[in-house]
């Protein structure tokens, strides 16, 4: 296994030098990859140099080993602590134990006790990892977890979140035998109020959280010896929410599902004097649009209204015509949008391969393909107008580019649509990308402009910007590091004594003046940043000039 990483914090140079000589780091696992005079100058290192453990003195200018180790841990949470005192106070202990710091030690440090205090937090570390990493207890976890992984998955099934290249692997490992029908169905079974009769109450009645267990065995007995199927809860559909997506092969035929699941309300009625009702969608031929099955199962309990309660309803029988409907549904949309704007080029090629087959497969008038078709299209300009793309660069119009209607004469051809679709699609995915890009760069100009106007405040730290560019702090950091190179605190650092530079040449200000005008509290404190960035003191630097 790797060293751990270790950073030493003590503002005596002869304290961090004798410690870091005196330990054999290696044999300890560790090594030690920065020091530190202070909290302060330990907080860029941290950012920097991501130690899995601190190693610091209580009593520090500018910043102590206790206000250190609390910022530590709001920041770095996984990072463990150790904090070393030469003053044998409760006080401090009982803070320490606050902030849960891993050890706290008294100095002088002893070199046997320190390192059988490294060898032990390193041990601890090794546990983390090796939990973590053990592949006996990730299967242990990953079988006890499988249960609510296969309901996830089938619910993102029938909500159209599942990608063709997941699908066959998925199936085989939940374990859900339902590949390679020739079609398949979904019924949604809603449970109805357990009927009441006079002076008759069945003890199941009292326990209601039972009644879905017992109708889920009814369901799983009389399915298994007619077709392949899957039950789950969905949490998509009514209240109740159990759902069965059924596979249909040459043994067996829809009537007969119907015929099965019509004797599994009798039986339920029978049995448990509970009434349900089963809603039955369209066949589907693509298990990837099971979705539209689903919809449609919904759909049909939705007439309970109007043909009662206690037995099944078949999409088909209240809704005649099947396969009549082709709509571009919130669904579909969300997955082009998702696809478009985020890419990549794979993902965009099967969204508007899925938007191009729902036509093949729907067998309509082409005046609904039509529809269809300007539908897609009116989320397209939609996207384009929300990024305040440039229109006619998107259609690939250039200058003879008149309006959006100019699309509408490609739309004669389903196939011809395909071909004019995705091409515009990766297209606003690359200008979509430049943007954010473009508005990531604007951002951090931004942040500089600000750090420009407001560096004599002392109390000017990531979350005030963040709170003036409406951003999270983590987010800001990575970006702000990725453009620029430097972390915030070490940008704001140069701003700041290029300001003092300025003015120690301009101006007679005192040094505690100047201090003040750049931002630091603390006059100390800047003259040791100045010293340690030019090499003297502002007094002597000015002398210098």
């Amino acid at each position: 296994m790797d060293l751990y990483r270790i950073i030493l914090v003590d503002d005596e140079e002869e304290v961090r030098k004798s410690i870091i000589k005196k330990i054999d780091w290696n044999a300890a696992g560790f090594q030690v990859v920065g020091d530190a005079e202070n909290g302060e100058e330990a907080l860029e290192r941290i950012e920097a140099l991501e130690p899995d453990v601190v190693l610091t003195d209580i009593r520090m200018p500018y910043m102590d080993g206790l206000t250190l180790a609390e910022k530590v841990r709001q920041r770095f949470p996984s990072t463990k602590i150790v904090i070393f005192s030469g003053y044998d106070d409760f006080e401090y202990a009982k803070q320490a134990i606050k902030l849960n710091v891993t050890e706290y030690i008294l100095k002088p440090v002893n070199v046997e006790e320190l390192t059988a205090i490294l060898k032990r937090i390193k041990a601890n570390l090794d546990e983390e990892i090796e939990q973590k990493r053990n592949v006996s207890l990730l299967r242990e976890n990953y079988r006890k977890s499988l249960p609510i992984l296969r309901e996830q998955f089938l619910n993102d099934l029938i909500n159209r979140r599942v990608s063709g290249d997941l699908l066959a692997g998925r199936l085989s490992e939940y374990d859900i035998p339902i590949a390679g029908a020739q079609k398949w169905v979904v019924a949604v079974i809603d449970i109805e109020p357990a009927e009441q009769k006079e002076g008759k109450e069945l003890p199941l009645h009292q326990e209601a959280d039972l009644i879905p267990i017992s109708v889920m065995q009814i369901v799983e007995e009389k399915l298994k010896d007619y077709c392949r199927f899957t039950l789950f809860t969905s949490n998509l559909g009514p209240e109740s929410g159990m759902t069965v997506i059924a596979a249909i092969d040459q043994e067996n035929t829809q009537t007969g599902l119907i015929d099965v699941l019509g004797d599994i309300c009798k039986e339920t009625r029978k049995i448990l004097e509970v009434p349900i009702t089963i809603g039955i969608g369209h066949r589907c031929t693509d298990l990837l649009h099971i979705s539209d099955s689903y919809k449609a199962a919904v759909d049909a309990l939705g007439y309970k209204a109007i043909v009662g309660i206690g037995s099944t309803i078949y999409i088909n029988d209240v809704e005649p015509g099947d396969g009549g409907k082709l709509a571009f549904d919130s669904r579909d949309e969300a997955d082009l949008i998702a696809a478009v704007k985020f890419g990549p080029q794979e993902k965009i090629e099967a969204a508007v391969r899925r938007v191009v087959d729902r036509m093949s497969d729907a067998k309509v008038h082409f005046r609904q393909h039509q529809a269809y078709m300007l539908s897609v299209a009116n989320c397209i300009v939609q996207l384009i107008q929300q990024y305040d793309l440039d229109m006619a660069e998107m259609f690939g119009e250039g200058r003879d580019y008149a309006d959006t209607f100019s699309v509408i004469p490609k739309m004669q051809k389903q196939e011809e649509f395909g071909q004019w679709l995705l091409p515009i699609a990766l297209r606003m995915n690359q200008a979509m990308n430049q943007e954010r890009d473009n508005t990531m760069k604007q951002v951090i100009k931004e942040a500089k402009q600000y750090i420009q106007d407001n560096y004599q405040d002392p109390d000017l730290s990531v979350e005030k910007i963040c709170r003036h560019l409406h951003m999270s702090p983590a987010y800001f950091s990575t970006m702000f590091k990725k453009e620029t190179g430097q972390a915030y605190i070490a940008y704001l650092t140069e701003v700041r004594l290029d300001k003092a530079v300025e003015l120690l040449g301009k101006t007679d200000d005192k040094t505690y003046v100047i201090a003040a005008k750049v931002g630091y509290q603390e006059q100390n404190y800047f003259s040791y940043v100045f010293k340690k960035r030019f090499g003297v003191s502002p007094t002597k630097f000015r002398g210098a000039k």
